[in-house]
């Protein structure tokens, strides 16, 4: 087991003794600020620099008075001893700190003859390329300190602008001469003691520390089983085919942006299988829920006219269909099959999907709501997946959406409990939905997925399509959603036919999806609703059945606005 050890901030460096003594040593007070593209940044925390003839301490205006927000971050330097220490407060009684040998001396400029003035001191210019980047920085040795604004240019001299790329800068506004300065005490002022940890671990925990993470499902088993049980956090349905968890969401401010994270490897099926992650609304009298536990059939019906019953797959006054947070296609045995061996091909051992469900935030904000996953498939190894939802605090101005209302959803994830297929769409009407709003909605959008199956060379899946999508009787929008970057996913896909063509199954281009990936909303342009009644319709050109093979057409719609 790794063993942390806790130290005290001012034993990190030998030179720290001489903190006691009578006569400390003189030192700076440096203020710097960014501007970027020649204009100020407005309402930023400026940067703090104390620096004395052995160590630097890089911090903010806001850490230093003790008003930063967790987690922060500071940084003392011994140039001397080319040492870096970090040290990051992740909340009031925990810090972590990591130390660094070794990439100070590893720094490397090119020394310019260029010079000029920067608040009276003469400096000159020194370049580097750091990942692309090219900085400039302004240094003088005229007030025999060394020192920097970041990490880089500690050991060249006192920095006193740095310029990235021609447009980002950091300038030193202010100079104060102090009768003494101790960095690492100031730093001791604003942290705790720390365990030291590798710089990996360091960083992995300082970025976590920076979001909210929400574990959902972590090595859960979605497969067709008898054996398939709930147990008192995760409820199964369907034979197992749905995994579903009561998850309890923070508060999400405004401009916060959240993201949802999901890996899966088969765990005994071979094939590419549709799956969907999905919140269940219980706003109204009656919820999806309610069919997952009582049956299909006691879910809201939809016809339209071709002689079938569609179960909860639209809005009504009473019942608000399920909200696709995101829609997903396993690969063709990911992991489980890797076995299966090809000359140049090394497949991949897990499968990622992650996607920005910001605009649906409100749905889950405060709020306590099942959250499941649903794969179709009818094997009893399935497939095995982990989940996370994370918080991103942000003040993103692109988070404008505060309305966020089901209309539809098509996709039967009781699939293996009885829901039927959606082939509404080999009927003149299609798919309907009518709602109510009460109020106005403005830049109203349809967040829309939507993707074709069914069927073998005439299916489909392998034929494009025509999406129309109708408001009270105007057409509003039309595509043909299709996908033909499949052969990019090869190696998500060990257990896909070869052909004789030279082509793979997973190869094939797709009605919108393709196997290992997920399937991105499109967000349709409604204008502005006023309150009253509205019908939207979907019509897809569905084709016949062959044989036994039928096609069917995945969609779901959220309404958004504000």
């Amino acid at each position: 087991m790794k063993k942390f050890i806790t130290i005290t901030l001012l034993s990190l460096f030998t030179f720290a003794q001489s903190q006691t003594s009578l006569k400390p040593p003189k030192g700076l007070k440096i203020t710097y600020t960014r501007s970027s593209n020649g204009k100020l940044i407005e309402n930023q925390d400026a940067i703090f620099v104390f620096t004395n003839p052995t160590e630097t301490l890089v911090t903010t205006k806001k850490m230093n008075s003790g008003k930063a927000e967790f987690p922060f971050e500071q940084t003392l330097i011994n140039p001397s001893e080319n040492k870096i220490v970090q040290v990051t407060q992740l909340k009031k009684d925990k810090s972590v700190t990591t130390v660094d040998s070794l990439s100070l001396a590893k720094q490397n400029f090119e020394f310019l003859s260029d010079t000029k003035t920067i608040l009276g001191y003469k400096c000159q210019k020194a370049k580097t390329i750091i990942n692309s980047n090219i900085i400039e920085l302004w240094y003088t040795n005229e007030l025999q300190v060394k020192g920097a604004p970041t990490t880089l240019g500690q050991n060249i001299g006192l920095v006193l602008e740095m310029v990235r790329n021609g447009n980002f800068v950091i300038s030193a506004t202010e100079i104060e001469k102090m009768k003494s300065v101790s960095p690492s005490l100031e730093l001791q002022k604003s942290t705790t003691d720390s365990p030291v940890l590798d710089g990996l671990t360091y960083k992995d925990l300082v970025w976590k520390s920076r979001f909210t993470t929400i574990k959902v499902f972590e090595n859960e088993i979605i497969n067709f089983s008898d054996a398939s049980k709930s147990n008192d956090s995760i409820l199964r349905f369907a034979n197992g085919t749905i995994i579903l968890k009561k998850i309890t969401f923070p508060e999400i401010k405004k401009g916060d942006l959240v993201f949802l994270d999901l890996a899966e490897q088969s765990n005994g099926d071979a094939y590419d299988r549709t799956g969907s992650v999905f919140m269940i609304p219980q706003d109204k009298k009656q919820s999806f829920f309610d069919g997952l536990q009582n049956g299909a059939k006691t879910l809201p019906i939809y016809e339209n006219g071709n002689g079938k019953q569609y179960q909860g797959v639209v809005a009504t006054p009473e019942f608000s269909p399920i909200i696709e947070l995101m829609r997903f296609f396993t690969p063709f045995g990911i992991k489980q099959y890797n076995h299966i061996q090809l000359k140049d091909k090394t497949w991949h051992e897990i499968v990622p999907y992650r996607m920005d469900i910001t605009d649906l935030k409100h749905n889950l904000s405060g709020k306590t709501v099942y959250v499941g996953t649903f794969i179709g498939n009818y094997d009893k190894g399935g497939h095995k997946i982990s989940m996370n939802i994370t918080i991103n605090p942000s003040e993103s101005s692109l988070d404008k959406t505060n309305v966020s209302i089901p209309l539809f959803n098509t996709t039967n994830v009781m699939e293996m409990a009885g829901q039927e297929y959606a082939t509404m769409f080999n009927h003149e009407k299609g798919l309907q939905v009518t709602f109510t709003l009460d109020k106005e909605i403005k830049n109203a959008q349809l967040r829309y997925i939507t993707t074709g199956h069914g069927g073998w060379e005439n299916g489909d899946e392998f034929i494009p399509k025509r999406n129309t999508i109708i408001l009270n009787g105007k057409e509003v929008f039309s595509f043909i959603p299709w996908r033909q970057d499949c052969g990019g996913y090869r190696l998500f896909n060990p257990a896909s036919g070869n052909f004789n063509d030279g082509l793979s199954s997973s190869d094939l281009s797709r009605s919108n999806w393709c196997p290992g990936t997920a399937t991105n909303p499109i967000y349709i342009e409604l204008g502005n609703l006023k309150a009253g009644t509205y019908t939207l319709q979907v019509k897809i050109p569905q084709g016949p059945n062959e044989g036994g093979s039928f096609s069917s057409w995945n969609v779901s719609g959220v309404l958004l606005g504000e």
